[in-house]
């Protein structure tokens, strides 16, 4: 069960952190304003708090782990929201961190 709790975390930090991006990205770079601007670091605070809730109490253990979902994330945020076409390289990349995440968050510890 805390693995289940833990992936789900790491899922709910990824959409606050990429779509909290992309909302300022969108405010910003697509000229959309100020609101989805100010949407967006609203996200980026809830990221902050998301990530505090996983099990595991070693910060910089989460966090590494966590590039690995963000790597992954986004790529998938692009495709679903961007039309982005990932290449084999970048599904191949992908996969490489998502193995990263849980060699360091769940291989056994003595």
């Amino acid at each position: 069960m805390t693995i289940v709790r833990s992936l789900v975390l790491f899922a709910l930090t990824a959409v606050a952190e990429i779509g909290g991006a992309w909302l300022v990205w969108q405010g910003v770079r697509e000229q959309r304003g100020l609101l989805w601007a100010g949407a967006g670091v609203i996200a980026l605070g809830i990221y902050g708090f998301v990530a505090t809730l996983q099990p595991e109490a070693e910060f910089g253990r989460i966090l590494a782990a966590y590039g690995g979902v963000f790597v992954a994330g986004s790529l998938a945020w692009g495709i679903v929201f961007d039309g982005f076409r990932p290449d084999r390289w970048d599904l191949i990349g992908a996969g490489v961190c998502l193995l990263g995440v849980l060699v360091i968050m769940y291989a056994p510890r003595g």
